[in-house]
């Protein structure tokens, strides 16, 4: 697939859980051990280019019609953790976003009616027989949401400036570090302010959390957004150490450093959200 080798990846952030072999019943726990063992298992890149093929035929695939056998695989501690790419799952999931964030004359010529349709009517009956699915991998275009930044520290942060490959900005915790985090953020903000976005937010990220195995782990990447960035901006982006001294300052009484530490974050990423609008 020579066309698809050069493509970078999307202004997209992840937000991702990597869970213990023990999580996952049998068969599906054999399936990733053997998986787990493979010399080389696919990268954040080989999934994209999979999913860009998918675009490429008239009507193009917005859902997978299999569910993707993929996972990324990491080592926590001497355990293996495995993240399932569930492409499928999250196809269906984007597409009802895309039609509450795209005008009905885009998405019609993107995506024909007629397909959303099947895909909508597919998902509804998948849903039936998997009432409790839920992905691994949660995705934001052109930004990464702040409350996803509660769930980290700035000790946490990994930045790889870039060399031969792209530049590398990621985070991650113990899944039982993140959610106490967002615990304690959360009772913080229902103390000090009025429910708002941010509160809301954090609500269905500590919900979805609950939902895995305690020992997993937790990891945002930047992904494709370091193409966005400059390498400066790179190295001076601290957004998980902003937020935790917004909620600091709240937690101390203190609104207006609270206001000058959320002013930061906010002014940072309504920067690059604006990069989408650019000629």
């Amino acid at each position: 697939m020579p066309a698809l080798s050069s493509v970078l990846v999307p202004y997209a952030a992840y937000l991702r859980v990597y869970e213990p072999l023990a999580a996952f019943p049998e068969p599906e726990r054999g399936h990733w051990a053997r998986y787990a063992r493979r010399e080389r298992t696919p990268t954040a890149q080989d999934e994209l280019r999979r999913s860009l093929a998918d675009l490429l035929p008239t009507p193009p695939v917005p859902v997978p019609v299999h569910e993707s056998g993929d996972a990324f695989v990491t080592e926590v501690d001497g355990v293996v953790c495995v993240c399932p790419w569930r492409t499928r799952l999250r196809g269906w999931l984007a597409l009802e976003e895309l039609a509450e964030q795209l005008p009905a004359p885009l998405l019609d010529a993107a995506l024909p009616p007629v397909v959303r349709g099947q895909a909508a009517a597919d998902y509804e009956q998948w849903r039936e027989r998997n009432p409790d699915a839920r992905p691994w991998i949660r995705t934001a275009v052109w930004q990464v949401p702040v409350r996803w930044f509660a769930l980290f520290s700035d000790d946490e942060r990994q930045y790889e400036p870039a060399g031969p490959a792209a530049a590398v900005l990621r985070y991650r915790t113990p899944m039982v570090q993140a959610r106490r985090r967002v615990a304690r953020a959360l009772k913080t903000l229902r103390e000090t302010l009025d429910e708002g976005r941010l509160t809301e937010g954090l609500v269905d990220v500590g919900r979805w959390l609950e939902e895995f195995h305690p020992r997993s782990l937790v990891e945002l990447d930047y992904g494709g957004l370091v193409h966005a960035l400059t390498g400066p901006q790179l190295a001076d982006d601290r957004s998980a150490a902003d937020l935790a001294e917004g909620i600091a300052a709240l937690r101390a009484g203190d609104g207006e450093g609270a206001g000058e530490a959320y002013a930061r974050l906010v002014d940072r990423w309504r920067a690059v959200r604006d990069l989408q609008f650019a000629n």
